[in-house]
């Protein structure tokens, strides 16, 4: 029976992937026809909820958080009619196709390898990973998570190529995020990103940029190649943007993206968050200028999070602030149907705080540039480095298997049990206490200088406490009454 079932399997698979090629060759016919459109993705939409595997966890979501995943799944989907309408790459299309749409979203991975997984281990592996393979920077923004700039600091090329390879063999990861430092500044043995996207065609690699170094030549290798998608930063208009990144930078990007939509490239916009710009971010002129005028198909918000080069507390948005965005991202979506993501407001379309690979699946683990395992980009605590992992032949399973990591599952596992409040899913910004607690347990070693001094300031841990506290109370009611409770 088993093996009849992964059989037919297997054909339906074959057969949507089949459907998807036909798609992506008739795509210059599909650009001018709306109607047509429209009919291959309500059928591609149909099909893949007949070969999408079991989530188990379904069962158990609240009913609001059902209603939010509908909403954005229509923004997916009306995404996926706006890159069909623009005419990107055919390299770019069957990338989107076959890595993002059939393996990353439809699939979740590649199944053998997460059916290997999880019979070893009996939960499921990581779905992804973000890795800084170098801390080399061009620019030199104003509070940067990283503390990028000129440095030499880096993965070399074998450790960078194993850490992908082991990835998808081991975990059947098929989308990779990549950071930095400036990802299109990394050279290892005389390769850089594009090369490892090259030697990994299976593989959709989205990597986070200042966009300034995209012209026209990288431009045409990205399309040619087709599984890579910058995400651009922007910090608002021209004054913001060259306010925190440099004179000049906003006209770079707009030169950039320039050339991404001549060569026919999928590009999305990264946008950090903070009290003094939040509002202009989400008005309804910026929207329209970056996701209408310039091109964008995604955006991902990121609130700024007090760690890096200068790192304050003065700069997050305030919790009546963040109410706000809530709000407002989720009247852009069903306004707009655009695929605008608020890393911290939008836990209930990742099922709550994803760090440390989540055992339920949808997780993920942050590798820098000196190979320290943290559980998120943005919990700068790593109690194991991959190329110590390595040398002790060990391989990215042992790394996943750490106390620390696992202890942050367990924590996730109870919270989402509890149906604790994924309006407030953040492990540091939300529950900085029961960080705290973890890294007294633990004692992972902060990867750098702000973050020790950050770990060392009493002022600092009470100040997240006392965020994480507002927040909860301005939030709770909205999780209680709109979520839990069914509306229908």
């Amino acid at each position: 029976m088993v093996a009849n079932s992964l059989t037919n399997g297997a054909i339906k698979n074959k057969v949507f992937n089949a459907g998807l090629d036909v798609a992506v060759g008739i795509s210059p016919l599909l650009s001018k026809s709306a109607s047509l459109r429209y009919g291959v993705l309500q059928t591609g939409k149909f099909v893949s909820s007949r070969i999408r595997p079991v989530n188990p966890l379904l069962s158990s979501l609240p009913p609001g958080v059902l209603t939010d995943q509908k909403l954005f799944g229509d923004a997916f989907i009306k995404t996926f009619d706006r890159i069909l309408a623009r005419r990107l790459s055919e390299a770019t299309l069957r990338s989107i196709a076959h890595n993002l749409i059939h393996g990353a979203l439809v699939q979740g991975g590649e199944q053998s390898a997460i059916a290997r997984f999880t019979q070893e281990f009996g939960m499921y592996p990581p779905s992804t990973l973000t890795i800084s393979p170098g801390k080399t920077c061009n620019l030199q923004c104003t509070g940067c998570y990283a503390s990028a700039g000129p440095t030499a600091e880096k993965l070399d090329w074998s450790t960078f190529d194993r850490i992908i390879t082991e990835a998808k063999t081991l975990w059947g990861v098929r989308f990779l995020v990549i950071s930095g430092g400036e990802p299109l500044a990394y050279r290892s043995e005389g390769k850089g990103l594009l090369d490892a996207a090259e030697k990994h065609p299976d593989v959709l690699f989205m990597f986070y940029t200042n966009g300034t170094l995209i012209d026209e030549k990288t431009a045409q290798r990205m399309a040619a190649l087709g599984n890579v998608t910058p995400a651009i930063s922007v910090e608002g208009w021209r004054e913001r943007t060259d306010e925190r990144r440099g004179v000049g930078v906003f006209d770079k990007i707009l030169a950039a993206m320039e050339q991404l939509r001549k060569a026919g490239v999928f590009f999305g916009i990264s946008l950090t968050a903070t009290r003094h710009n939040a509002e202009e971010i989400l008005s309804e002129e910026f929207i329209d200028y970056f996701f209408e005028q310039q091109g964008a198909f995604y955006g991902w918000i990121f609130q700024y999070m007090p760690i890096g080069r200068s790192f304050t507390l003065d700069l997050m948005p305030t919790p009546e602030q963040r109410l706000w965005m809530w709000k407002r991202s989720w009247e852009i979506v069903k306004k707009h149907k655009i695929f605008l993501a608020d890393f911290w407001n939008h836990g209930t379309l990742s099922n709550g705080c994803i760090a440390g690979g989540r055992a339920r699946g949808g997780g993920y683990l942050y590798i820098d540039w000196n190979g320290h395992v943290s559980p998120c980009v943005f919990v700068p605590y790593s109690p194991v480095n991959v190329k110590e992992i390595y040398a002790q032949g060990g391989t990215l399973n042992n790394v996943w298997a750490n106390p620390f990591f696992a202890d942050i599952r367990a924590w996730q596992e109870s919270y989402m049990q509890s149906k604790g409040n994924w309006l407030a899913p953040c492990l540091n910004r939300d529950h900085h206490a029961v960080l705290s607690q973890l890294i007294a347990r633990h004692e992972p070693e902060p990867i750098d200088e702000s973050a020790q001094a950050a770990l060392l300031d009493p002022d600092y841990g009470k100040g997240l406490e006392h965020y994480g506290e507002l927040y909860e109370n301005l939030s709770k009611s909205i999780w209680d009454e709109q979520y839990l409770q069914d509306r229908s």
